[in-house]
């Protein structure tokens, strides 16, 4: 796919707050595996392949599995997380839905205290909104280098 227009490079005062919003999360409670589970599983829900490509090398070299990642999109079938992680993924995915059923806010609010549950949620519009500037937008999936944006 040709690269449209390069939005980091013309989109800087555009993109400062998503700029903030990441470094705002990088400070947060959330576990940096966790949200790299939660930037994977959204962009794979909205078919980001840049951002796929992005938050596979980045969790990667945060120690995450292959198998894990591959098992991501039917991570309710497998034994390889947690309750934890279980939880962020049901809320990541209804919230990326626009739905948010009370079970699935039960859940997550057993795992996650009332601030980490608004940081998850931060984290689940701010990779939402990177997913669609990348896709309006699009850059080469296989070009990101780990740690090319902070």
């Amino acid at each position: 796919m040709e690269q449209r227009l390069n939005v980091h490079e013309k989109g800087q005062s555009a993109l400062k707050t998503l700029y903030g919003m990441g470094v705002y999360l990088k400070k947060s409670p959330l576990e940096p595996a966790l949200r790299e589970l939660v930037y994977f599983r959204v962009s794979q829900l909205n078919g980001c392949a840049y951002c796929l490509d992005m938050h596979y090398k980045d969790a990667r070299a945060k120690g995450e599995t292959e198998q894990r990642l591959y098992g991501l999109s039917a991570w309710r079938e497998t034994p390889y997380y947690t309750d934890r992680e279980r939880a962020a993924l049901a809320w990541a995915e209804a919230v990326n839905q626009c739905h948010v059923p009370d079970e699935v806010y039960s859940q997550a609010n057993e795992q996650f205290s009332e601030e980490e549950l608004i940081d998850l949620t931060l984290a689940v519009t701010s990779i939402n909104s990177w997913n669609r500037f990348n896709l309006a937008f699009p850059n080469t999936p296989g070009t990101y280098q780990v740690g090319q944006f902070g």
